[in-house]
C-alpha cells in the first residue's frame, strides 16, 4: 500500500515555477487604455454629428434651393434642321429654292402634368396659332412613343402676331418653342408641280424603312417627284446643339452648337424651264381649241418634251396643275382640298397631283400605226414597196363565209391605193386593219410579232425615267386575255372574253382596244424613229452640284439598238414627214409652213370615259413628232402631246405641239430646216 501511494505522487508537484519571459501577461484594462478609447469615441461623435447635421441642412434647409437648382440645369438636346438644296433647271434658274422660317415646336415631355391644364393650353395655342385643337392632339398622339421629340405646330415664312404673341407669354405655354427653320418656295409657281413634288415631315410609316439612314422623328423629306428621288442628296446633315431649360422647358441658357448643320446639295435637272412653261401653256391652248370645236370634256392634257439622242427631258407638262407651295407653311385640309389635294376632292378637280406624263394611261390610237409598220416590216409581213387598199370600211369573214365583223375607216368614200408611207401620212385605218389581220392569221412558231416588236420599242414597260411613281401601261397578248378574264373576274362572259379573237390584232394595229400607253412611253418611241433606232432611258437630273462645283455627276446610258432594218425605218420616217407635209398628211395644216421641217402622226383614239353626269365614249387627241427632219444635223427635239377628250389629233394636240417646237428652235436659233 505504502509503495502504491508513492508511486502516484510526483516529485516535485508542488514546487513554484517563475514565469516564462517569451510568454506575454494577461491583457490588462489599463486607465491609458481607457484614456485613448474616449477620445476615439468623441471624435467620432462629432465626425459623425457634424455629417448629420449637414445632412439635414442639405435636405431640409437647402432642399428646395438646391432642388430648383437642379430642374434649371436640364440639359436638352437639341437637333438643328440643315438648309436644303436647290433644284434647278438646266441652264441654273432655280424651281425650286429655300427661304429661312419659323418654326413653333410643342415638346409634348413638357406639357402641364394634369390633364385639365394640359387641355387648357392646347386651347390657347390652338386659339393663337389658329391650328384645330384636333391637329395639336393628334401631335402628342403621334409623339406618346417619343414624348422628347417635339413636333411643329406651326410654320410660317415671318414673325407674324401669333407668333411674336407666343414669344412674348412663354410663361403661359410650356414646351412651346419658336424656333428657326427653313421653307421650301417655288418660284415658278405651278410649274412642273407634280415632277417637283413636296417637302413634309417624315411618316411613322416611312421612318420604320429610314430610321437606319440615319432620319429621326421629326425630320423633313421628300414626298413624291424630285424632292423624294434625290432626298439623299437635298436634305443635307442635321446639326446638334445643347441648351438648359427647366422645369417648364424654358431656356436657362443660350443654344450651345455642338455639331453645325451641313447644308444639302443642290440638283440641275435636264428641264428647260422657259420650254417648260410653254409646254404647260400649250396643253392650255390645245383644250380651249378642243373646246371651240365643241369638245367640251376636254379639261386635262399632258405634253412631253425629250432630246432623242440622249433622252434628256427638257419639258414635262400635265394639266391641271397645284402650286406646291400649299405644302409649305400651315399646312390644312382646307387648303389641300381648294387645290383637289384630298382624295375627296381629288376627282373634281381633275387629279392635279397626277402627273398624266407618266401614270396617265390612254389608247393610242393612231400613233401607235408605226409600231404596226416596223413590226410588219421586220417580220416580213409586208415590204416597202407593198400596196393595199385604203377603203371605207374592212370585213371579217368567218370560216362559212358570213360576215363576222365589220371595221370601220374615218373617211367612209376613201377607196385608193397606198403604199406603207402614203398609209401613215393619210392615217387610212382599213390598210393597217388588213396588216393586223395578217398579225392574226401568222403560223403559232411566229409568237406574237406585233406585240413582241412593241415591248422591243419600250411599249407595255416603264422607261426607267428617275423620278415617279410611272405606270407601265398595258400591251395586250393572248396570254394576259386568259388571266384577267376568269371565272372570278367576269363570271358571265370569261369562256368568250378570254379568247384572242381577229379584232383584237386588228384594233391593237391601230392602237385601240386595250392597249394602254403614257405620253412618255409614245416620246421614247418617237425619239427611237428619230435618232435611228436606238431606245433611250428618259431622265431629268444631270448633276449634283455644291454652290457652282460639281460634285457628282449623272451619265446617260447609252442608247440601246432595237435591231431595225435601216431600209424599213427609212420608209416609217418618209411616212412621217408626209403626214406633216403632203396634201393628204393628217397635221398638214399646223406644220406645213413652219419653217423648221417637223415629221410626227396624229392620233385620234377613243376611250369610255366617266365624268359628273357622262359616261360615255370620248376622242383623246394625240400627236408625236420630231424636228428637224432630214437635215445636215440631227433631230434634237421629240415632242409628244395628249388633250384628253380633245377630239381630232389635228384641232388640239398637233396646234398645242407647235408651240413647243416654236419655242425650241426659236431659243436655238434655228428658223429653218
Amino acid at each position: 500500500m505504502a509503495s502504491t501511494g508513492a508511486r502516484a505522487r510526483r516529485p516535485g508537484s508542488n514546487r513554484f515555477l517563475p514565469p516564462d519571459p517569451r510568454v506575454e501577461g494577461p491583457y490588462r484594462f489599463t486607465p491609458q487604455l481607457a484614456l485613448r478609447i474616449g477620445i476615439l469615441g468623441a471624435v467620432a461623435l462629432v465626425a459623425f454629428g457634424i455629417l448629420f447635421f449637414r445632412l439635414w441642412a442639405l435636405q431640409v434647409l437647402s432642399g428646395p434651393q438646391y432642388l430648383q437648382a437642379a430642374l434649371d440645369n436640364q440639359v436638352r438636346s437639341v437637333r438643328l434642321e440643315a438648309q436644303r438644296g436647290e433644284i434647278l433647271d438646266r441652264n441654273g434658274f432655280p424651281l425650286v429654292a429655300t427661304v429661312p422660317g419659323t418654326a413653333v415646336q410643342l415638346w409634348p415631355s413638357d406639357l402641364p402634368k394634369t390633364y385639365s391644364a394640359e387641355v387648357v393650353e392646347v386651347r390657347s395655342l390652338s386659339q393663337v396659332l389658329k391650328v384645330p385643337m384636333g391637329q395639336i392632339w393628334a401631335g402628342i398622339k403621334e409623339r406618346k412613343n417619343d414624348p422628347v421629340t417635339p413636333f411643329v405646330v406651326r410654320e410660317s415664312v415671318s414673325r407674324d402676331a401669333p407668333i411674336l404673341y407666343l414669344i412674348e407669354h412663354a410663361e403661359q405655354f410650356p414646351g412651346v418653342q419658336v424656333v428657326n427653320t427653313y421653307l421650301r418656295s417655288y418660284p415658278q409657281g405651278t410649274l412642273a408641280a407634280q415632277l417637283l413634288g413636296y417637302v413634309s415631315e417624315v411618316s411613322p410609316a416611312q421612318l420604320k424603312q429610314l430610321q437606319r439612314k440615319g432620319y429621326q422623328p421629326g425630320d423633313k423629306i421628300g414626298q413624291g417627284g424630285l424632292e423624294a428621288t434625290y432626298d439623299s442628296y437635298l436634305r443635307g446633315r442635321p446639326g446638334l446643339a445643347q441648351l438648359r431649360v427647366d422645369s417648364l422647358g424654358r431656356p436657362r441658357s443660350q443654344l450651345v452648337v455642338k455639331r453645325d448643320p451641313g447644308p444639302g446639295e443642290s440638283i440641275r435637272t435636264t428641264i428647260d424651264v422657259k420650254l417648260q412653261r410653254v409646254a404647260q401653256q400649250s396643253i392650255l391652248y390645245g383644250i380651249d381649241l378642243a373646246q371651240k370645236n365643241h369638245h367640251w370634256a376636254a379639261n386635262a392634257g399632258a405634253i412631253v418634251a425629250m432630246n432623242p439622242n440622249d433622252g434628256s427631258v427638257l419639258a414635262m407638262a400635265s394639266y391641271p396643275s397645284y402650286n406646291p407651295a400649299v405644302y409649305t407653311g400651315r399646312v390644312t385640309t382646307r387648303r389641300l382640298a381648294g387645290y383637289g389635294l384630298t382624295p375627296s376632292t381629288a376627282e373634281a378637280h381633275s387629279y392635279p397631283s397626277l402627273n398624266r406624263a407618266i401614270s396617265g394611261l390612254y389608247p393610242a390610237g393612231s400613233t401607235f400605226k408605226p409600231v404596226t409598220a416596223l413590226a410588219a416590216l421586220q417580220t416580213h409581213l409586208i415590204s416597202p414597196s407593198t400596196v393595199l387598199e385604203c377603203t371605207g370600211s374592212y370585213t371579217v369573214y368567218k370560216s362559212d363565209g358570213t360576215v363576222a365583223q365589220v371595221f370601220h375607216n374615218v373617211d367612209p368614200g376613201v377607196f385608193e391605193a397606198m403604199t406603207l408611207p402614203t398609209a401613215i401620212g393619210a392615217s387610212c385605218d382599213t390598210w393597217f386593219y388588213q396588216v393586223g389581220y395578217d398579225f392574226y392569221k401568222a403560223p403559232p412558231s411566229m409568237g406574237h410579232p406585233l406585240q413582241a416588236w412593241a415591248a422591243r420599242f419600250g411599249i407595255g414597260h416603264k422607261t426607267g425615267l428617275d423620278v415617279g411613281p410611272e405606270n407601265a401601261g398595258l400591251l395586250p397578248t393572248p396570254e394576259w386575255r386568259h388571266r384577267a378574264f376568269t371565272a372570278k373576274t367576269d363570271p358571265q362572259n370569261w369562256q368568250v372574253d378570254r379568247l384572242w379573237k381577229p379584232g383584237d390584232s386588228i384594233q391593237l394595229a391601230i392602237g385601240q382596244k386595250d392597249l394602254l400607253v403614257t405620253p412618255l412611253q409614245m416620246a421614247r418611241f418617237y425619239a427611237l424613229i428619230a435618232n435611228g433606232g436606238k431606245l433611250v432611258k428618259p431622265h431629268m437630273v444631270q448633276d449634283v452640284q455644291e454652290g457652282d462645283r460639281v460634285v457628282h455627276r449623272f451619265t446617260a446610258p447609252a442608247p440601246i439598238s432595237v435591231g431595225l432594218d435601216p431600209t424599213n425605218l427609212a420608209v416609217v420616217q418618209d411616212g412621217l414627214y408626209q403626214a406633216t407635209h403632203a396634201s393628204y398628211g393628217t397635221s398638214q395644216r399646223v406644220f406645213g409652213n413652219y419653217p423648221v421641217a417637223i415629221a410626227g402622226k396624229t392620233g385620234t383614239a377613243q376611250k369610255i370615259i366617266s365624268m359628273p353626269g357622262y359616261t360615255g365614249e370620248q376622242d383623246q387627241s394625240w400627236w408625236c413628232g420630231y424636228g428637224p427632219y432630214n437635215s445636215t444635223e440631227p433631230p434634237s427635239l421629240v415632242v409628244c402631246a395628249l388633250i384628253e377628250n380633245g377630239g381630232f389629233g389635228a384641232d388640239a394636240a398637233a396646234p398645242a405641239a407647235l408651240k413647243v417646237f416654236q419655242q425650241f428652235f426659236k431659243e436655238q436659233g434655228n428658223t429653218g430646216g
